[in-house]
Protein backbone atom coordinates (compact mmCIF):
# COMPACT_ATOMS: atom_id res chain seq x y z
CA UNK A 1 0.00 0.00 0.00
CA UNK A 2 2.49 2.38 0.82
CA UNK A 3 4.51 1.53 -2.61
CA UNK A 4 1.46 2.69 -4.38
CA UNK A 5 0.88 6.18 -2.37
CA UNK A 6 4.17 6.18 -3.33
CA UNK A 7 4.23 5.55 -7.04
CA UNK A 8 1.19 8.27 -6.86
CA UNK A 9 3.03 11.03 -5.95
CA UNK A 10 5.61 10.55 -8.06
CA UNK A 11 3.03 10.71 -10.89
CA UNK A 12 1.18 13.77 -9.27
CA UNK A 13 4.54 15.93 -9.13
CA UNK A 14 5.52 14.69 -12.55
CA UNK A 15 2.31 16.44 -13.88
CA UNK A 16 2.64 19.16 -11.83
CA UNK A 17 5.92 20.06 -12.98
CA UNK A 18 5.14 19.56 -16.75
CA UNK A 19 3.73 22.97 -17.46
CA UNK A 20 7.06 24.58 -16.33
CA UNK A 21 8.90 22.78 -19.01
CA UNK A 22 6.77 23.75 -21.38
CA UNK A 23 6.49 27.33 -20.37
CA UNK A 24 9.02 29.16 -22.62
CA UNK A 25 7.22 27.34 -25.74
CA UNK A 26 9.11 28.25 -28.92
CA UNK A 27 10.93 31.05 -27.12
CA UNK A 28 15.04 30.70 -27.60
CA UNK A 29 17.64 32.09 -25.35
CA UNK A 30 20.28 33.88 -26.28
CA UNK A 31 22.83 34.39 -23.88
CA UNK A 32 26.39 36.38 -23.68
CA UNK A 33 27.38 40.26 -24.53
CA UNK A 34 25.80 43.10 -26.11
CA UNK A 35 27.83 43.60 -28.70
CA UNK A 36 25.86 46.67 -30.48
CA UNK A 37 22.37 48.04 -30.12
CA UNK A 38 20.14 49.94 -32.44
CA UNK A 39 16.71 50.99 -32.22
CA UNK A 40 15.52 47.87 -33.94
CA UNK A 41 18.16 45.04 -33.23
CA UNK A 42 20.43 44.01 -30.44
CA UNK A 43 23.82 42.00 -31.50
CA UNK A 44 24.83 39.62 -29.03
CA UNK A 45 28.55 37.48 -28.96
CA UNK A 46 26.66 34.37 -27.46
CA UNK A 47 29.11 32.46 -24.49
CA UNK A 48 30.25 30.35 -27.64
CA UNK A 49 31.47 33.16 -29.54
CA UNK A 50 28.74 33.50 -32.29
CA UNK A 51 26.98 36.80 -33.17
CA UNK A 52 23.19 36.50 -33.07
CA UNK A 53 20.73 39.32 -34.08
CA UNK A 54 17.72 39.59 -32.46
CA UNK A 55 15.06 42.38 -33.45
CA UNK A 56 13.45 44.03 -30.33
CA UNK A 57 9.78 45.92 -30.78
CA UNK A 58 7.56 48.70 -28.34
CA UNK A 59 6.35 45.00 -26.70
CA UNK A 60 10.01 43.84 -25.49
CA UNK A 61 10.49 44.18 -22.23
CA UNK A 62 13.18 44.89 -20.40
CA UNK A 63 14.69 43.88 -17.07
CA UNK A 64 17.45 44.97 -15.15
CA UNK A 65 18.64 43.46 -11.95
CA UNK A 66 15.22 42.03 -11.63
CA UNK A 67 13.39 45.40 -11.88
CA UNK A 68 11.97 46.98 -14.83
CA UNK A 69 13.89 48.71 -17.29
CA UNK A 70 14.24 50.63 -21.10
CA UNK A 71 16.17 49.86 -23.55
CA UNK A 72 18.11 52.95 -23.12
CA UNK A 73 19.36 51.68 -19.89
CA UNK A 74 20.93 48.68 -21.74
CA UNK A 75 24.55 48.89 -23.02
CA UNK A 76 27.10 47.36 -25.24
CA UNK A 77 29.45 45.16 -23.29
CA UNK A 78 26.46 44.55 -20.77
CA UNK A 79 25.82 40.26 -20.06
CA UNK A 80 22.42 39.40 -21.34
CA UNK A 81 20.09 36.40 -21.34
CA UNK A 82 17.18 37.38 -24.16
CA UNK A 83 13.55 35.08 -24.37
CA UNK A 84 12.94 35.13 -28.35
CA UNK A 85 10.18 34.11 -30.38
CA UNK A 86 11.41 32.30 -33.87
CA UNK A 87 9.96 32.78 -37.33
CA UNK A 88 11.20 32.90 -40.62
CA UNK A 89 14.34 32.06 -39.28
CA UNK A 90 13.96 35.37 -37.29
CA UNK A 91 14.49 36.11 -33.77
CA UNK A 92 12.52 38.95 -31.83
CA UNK A 93 12.71 39.62 -28.65
CA UNK A 94 10.20 38.59 -26.03
CA UNK A 95 11.90 40.00 -22.30
CA UNK A 96 15.43 41.18 -22.42
CA UNK A 97 17.03 40.32 -18.66
CA UNK A 98 20.51 41.81 -18.18
CA UNK A 99 22.93 43.31 -15.07
CA UNK A 100 22.83 41.40 -12.10
CA UNK A 101 21.80 37.75 -11.91
CA UNK A 102 20.30 38.00 -15.32
CA UNK A 103 19.54 34.69 -15.28
CA UNK A 104 17.04 34.72 -12.49
CA UNK A 105 15.83 38.64 -13.54
CA UNK A 106 14.87 36.64 -17.06
CA UNK A 107 12.68 33.74 -15.49
CA UNK A 108 11.12 36.32 -12.98
CA UNK A 109 10.40 38.38 -16.12
CA UNK A 110 9.09 35.23 -18.32
CA UNK A 111 6.27 34.51 -15.73
CA UNK A 112 5.07 38.16 -15.73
Amino acid sequence: MHRLYRSLAIILGCLMLAPVVWAHGNEEHVMGTVKSISATTITVETTDKKTVEVAVTDKTKFVKSGQPATAHDLAVGDRVVIHADKADNKLTAHTVAFGANTAASSHAAAKK
